[in-house]
């Protein structure tokens, strides 16, 4: 996904099970990719971005975490970590494709496909003003708010 490309027009599912369509989120909006829910990074950034929901909506930023957990799982996620940051299932892959996070990654010398840790800045225009990539959690939702705040 280049600089200026629209959010793509997929759906994806939250936690009680109704759609959300992508293009059609609140803008500006800020669309982030993790692995798994209630695993060390993923928990880390999920509180991350909660933490600062505040500030993201105050600066009038919605905010939405997608991995293929199923939605009943994200459910609990949340209740778990009183996470305040929404969070929505991709089962069916159709925007991790979209987005291109879905790859080959490597862990303990294994190849395995899986989602790239990634988040996805769209402006007021609907267009993606930043794209952090391989992301590395500390101090990534605050940067992404930074970021967020000029765009």
């Amino acid at each position: 996904m280049d600089d200026g490309a629209t959010i793509p027009a997929v759906t994806v599912i939250a936690p009680d099970g109704s759609p959300i369509r992508l293009a059609e989120l609140p803008l500006p909006a800020v669309i982030y990719f993790y692995p798994k829910d209630d695993t060390s990074g993923c928990t880390r950034e999920a509180q991350d971005f909660s933490a600062l929901s505040a500030d993201f909506a105050a600066a009038g930023v919605s905010v939405l975490g997608i991995s293929k957990d199923p939605p009943g799982k994200h459910g609990k996620f949340i209740a778990k970590y009183d996470l305040t940051v929404g969070l929505a299932s991709d089962e069916d892959g159709s925007a991790c494709d979209a987005f291109g996070v879905w790859g080959e990654k490597q862990m303990y010398g294994k190849t395995y496909m899986g989602i790239e840790r990634a988040t996805f800045l769209f402006g007021a225009d609907g267009r993606l003003a930043q794209a952090w990539r391989k992301v590395k959690v500390p101090g990534h939702a605050a940067a992404v708010l930074a970021a967020a705040r000029g765009a």
